[in-house]
């Protein structure tokens, strides 16, 4: 009976200060993820590393973050408190980050020996630190949104508000950014500019974080699991179960879709549109602004399984045609990019907030096994969406190719931004189409992931 008044109580919709709370508390991996994608291959190389050390650099992060995705998740789903796993994961983000783009040799200065061999070294220990700790804060805070409430509104709200906030911190990273970077046009200040922007965007993500753990209760519907199967959780019956798979497929294809667009959006405008170099800063900021809004009016909507369904779809075809026009635009055509920008930032959106609405029914009340899902379906992304980045930009030409300004031209950037998103959203939306939903909860879990 104690334990039916607490779901009771569990399933009433979340409070627009609970959502807002919730929202925040991913920014600091948010605004460092902007930092580090963006601004990675320019500081290091600026710092005399080789392109080649770089990439190694960030394979080995991505892989990091892969592998630290499964461990995290069945670490949470073992333990439990989420908030302390966030607490610990913003810790090493924090600390990883800001030492990596100090510009000093940390373990330089601790042995007393500054070579070369000792300042790779360096960079990998922090390397590995930022992405375990980026991975812990990472799944521990999606698992939670199922501990929060049992209301499917109110976690649809609580993603959309979060990924609100991640259109927020890319905006904050690019907008100090262009600050800084053009405050001064001394060489040697580079180091100490990024360096400025690093603690900038670090103690910003820093005043998010005490805001989420302030405003964020530790989730009660995991004590409610405990109380109603006892028999703890198994990660083989996640296994077997296909609507997971076909989740993890439409979760998967819709990172491929955004990771993939995010890295060659900027090399597309420059190179294949021959737009002005300001454009590789305004392009992502009207697609993010863009997203932000979308993402605002759909933390107001009433949810459920079909519109969840139908909102992706929507996002996935939308996406299509984005393609297609990436695909067919020529240079003399460039300023509709400016227009085609708004149309992508509403479709990432949709499927973005629509795809981690899905994983949230997926767990729907099995709290106990929420890590795992998270964990898994993040490893599967972060693994393909690296393997492809790999190779697409291993083909990469270093100079543009040249091309008749009244027709588009083939090149490894318009397919890797027109192609392989366009090809993935397709993908989803179908797989969307034949995916139905449960409407009750499956039969208890029974062993843990890691024996």
């Amino acid at each position: 009976m104690i334990g039916s008044n607490v779901e009771n109580e569990e399933a009433k919709p979340l409070g627009r200060w609970s959502v807002l709370a919730y929202g925040v508390g991913h920014v600091l991996n948010d605004i460092t993820s902007t930092y580090w994608y963006t601004y990675l291959l320019l500081y290091l190389t600026s710092m005399g590393m080789p392109p080649k050390q770089v990439a190694a650099l960030a394979i080995t992060a991505q892989f990091t973050d892969a592998t630290m995705t499964i461990i995290a998740g069945e670490l949470i789903d073992r333990f439990g408190h989420f908030k302390i796993w966030h607490a610990v994961g913003t810790v090493l983000v924090s600390a990883a980050f800001y030492s990596f783009f100090w510009g000093v040799c940390v373990p330089c200065k601790i042995i007393g020996i500054d070579t070369p061999l000792v300042q790779m070294i360096g960079y990998y220990m922090f390397d590995i630190l930022f992405s375990g700790g980026w991975s812990c804060t990472q799944v521990s805070h999606m698992a939670m949104v199922n501990g929060l409430t049992l209301d499917q509104t109110s976690r649809v709200a609580c993603v959309s508000c979060r990924n609100a906030f991640t259109m927020v911190a890319s905006l904050i990273v690019y907008g100090i950014g262009f600050f800084i970077f053009n405050s001064s046009v001394k060489q040697v200040e580079i180091k100490e500019q990024y360096h400025l922007l690093a603690t900038i965007t670090v103690l910003i993500g820093c005043f998010f974080v005490i805001l989420f753990h302030l405003g964020t209760k530790e989730p009660s519907v995991k004590q409610v699991s405990h109380q109603t199967n006892r028999r703890g959780s198994s990660w083989k019956r996640w296994l077997k179960n296909g609507l997971y798979y076909r989740v993890a497929s439409i979760y998967v294809l819709t990172r491929v879709v955004t990771n993939i667009s995010q890295v060659f959006l900027a090399l597309y405008v420059i190179s294949d549109l021959h737009m002005s170099q300001s454009s590789k800063a305004l392009v992502p900021a009207i697609i993010y602004l863009c997203s932000f809004i979308t993402s605002i009016f759909l933390q107001e909507l009433e949810w459920n399984n079909h519109r969840l369904k139908a909102i992706f779809s929507v996002g996935g075809l939308l996406w299509l045609f984005c393609s297609a026009v990436v695909l067919s635009l020529p240079i003399n055509m460039n300023v509709f990019m400016y227009i085609l920008s708004v149309v992508i930032g509403i479709a990432n959106a949709f499927m973005m907030v629509t795809s981690v609405g899905m994983e949230s029914e997926l767990v729907d009340k099995e709290v106990e096994g929420s890590a795992f899902v998270y964990g898994s379906l993040g490893f599967v992304e972060k693994v393909l969406c690296g393997v492809m980045l790999y190779i697409l930009e291993s083909y990469e030409s270093v100079t543009p190719a040249s091309c008749n300004p009244a027709y588009p031209c083939f090149t490894v950037t318009r397919f890797s931004l027109g192609f392989i998103p366009g090809v993935a959203a397709l993908v989803g939306v179908i797989v969307t189409c034949f995916t139905k939903f449960r409407t009750s909860l499956p039969e208890p879990f029974t062993e843990p992931l890691l024996t």
